[in-house]
């Protein structure tokens, strides 16, 4: 979200963030106080102000003294694990960070734009609980490998996806409908399985599989392309002669995203994020059936997610794993999610629309997607890039 402000807490408590109008602000947790104290943040003077520490729930007022921007993190001085940041703190403003601190060592660690990392003085907090686990900070040197991984990954899974679209166009061209469905099946959840690279692939991810949300002429409208146009024709009855444009434009632009995505990069920032985004979607557009244009598979493009978000933790399991410890929670809400989805395939192969499902039925999908995707949110935080210098 450029030039917004957040306030995080990595561990030890819970904030939450609320989104208006593209900006993120922090809401103070239940026994915060106005009284808390006023954190001065500059490279003069990094973390000065904090002159009473106490353990619990408490926020800090963090004040840019300084004549630049700066990121700030609570750290523990000793080891350098996070407890709690603020990104893009402008000069001359000043802004919450809602902790709830156990027993140890804290310091602020100021790193203002172009200058070296700066750490104030430590401060020890007793009397308190034990807190709770920080988070080690993932460094871009982290991520250098899950990347390769991951740009490997997409590249072979868009080999893939270029052979059946390929398949699919020839079924079209040859008039058989019953083929043409089963073919477009196929390739459209090689598509879905490769959610985390969509921001790499630029204008193409619009062109190969976009809705027809916001098209003025809707399903009619010359720019409805790619998988979704296809399949509106497939499951109307759309003469197949009609339909073979859409084919071969699909079938040219799939080409022309493998062959711009050897130029491209998966963003680090993107990996962890996308894993949380990759499901919040699926409640949001497959598990209500909004992007279906007939042939009744959301069930099925869930489940292609569903292995999409699996191919990002494989490759971050080595930054995760000593950072993470619900990781092993999200392994079995993985496969409960799948099991879940996959009961939902038929012994024919077949796939059961979202609107014949019974209501226990979608109310268990849909819970265990939501459960899903809460434990998938704190990743985005653990595994963001960041300064440490």
């Amino acid at each position: 979200m450029p030039g917004s402000v957040r306030a995080r807490l990595i561990a030890g408590g819970a904030v939450a963030v609320v989104a208006a109008a593209g900006v993120a602000f922090a809401v103070w947790p239940d026994g915060a106080s106005a009284q808390d104290p006023e954190i001065e943040i500059s490279r003069s003077a990094c973390g000065q102000g904090w002159t009473d520490p106490r353990a619990g729930v408490q926020t800090f007022h963090l004040r840019n003294t300084g004549t630049v921007t700066s990121e700030v993190d609570l750290i523990d001085p000793a080891t350098g694990v996070i407890y709690g940041e603020v990104e893009g703190l402008g000069s001359g403003t000043t802004r919450p960070l809602p902790v709830t601190l156990g027993n140890g060592t804290y310091a602020f660690r100021c790193l203002p734009e172009d200058s070296p990392a700066i750490v104030g003085p430590a401060v020890t907090v007793s009397g308190g609980s034990e807190r709770g686990p920080g988070v080690a900070p993932v460094t871009q040197n982290d991520l250098l490998a899950p990347l390769k991984s991951y740009q490997k990954h997409v590249t072979d899974g868009l080999d893939q996806l270029g052979g059946d679209v390929a398949k699919l166009k020839d079924a079209v061209q040859r008039n058989d409908r019953g083929s043409s469905q089963a073919a477009w099946l196929v390739a459209h959840l090689d598509y879905e399985r490769l959610g985390a690279a969509y921001n790499a692939f630029g204008d193409s991810d619009q062109a190969v599989n976009r809705t027809a949300d916001g098209l003025p002429g809707g399903v009619k409208d010359p720019g409805f392309t790619g998988f979704h146009r296809i399949e509106a024709g497939l499951w109307h009855n759309e003469d197949l002669a009609a339909l073979a444009p859409a084919a071969d434009q699909l079938d040219s632009d799939v080409q022309k995203l493998r062959k711009s995505f050897a130029d491209r990069q998966v963003d680090a920032n993107d990996l962890g994020l996308r894993a949380h985004e990759i499901v919040e979607n699926t409640l949001q557009f497959e598990l209500t059936a909004r992007t279906d244009y007939g042939s009744g598979t959301n069930l099925a493009t869930a489940r292609a997610n569903i292995d999409g978000v699996q191919a990002v933790l494989d490759v971050l399991r080595p930054v995760l794993a000593p950072r993470y410890p619900a990781l092993s929670t999200v392994d079995n809400w993985m496969k409960r999610t799948a099991a879940a989805l996959d009961a939902a395939k038929r012994p024919d192969g077949s796939w059961t629309p979202v609107n014949q499902l019974s209501a226990p039925q979608r109310q268990k999908l849909n819970a265990d997607v939501s459960q899903l995707a809460e434990l998938l949110a704190p990743i985005a935080a653990i595994a963001e890039p960041r300064r440490t210098s």
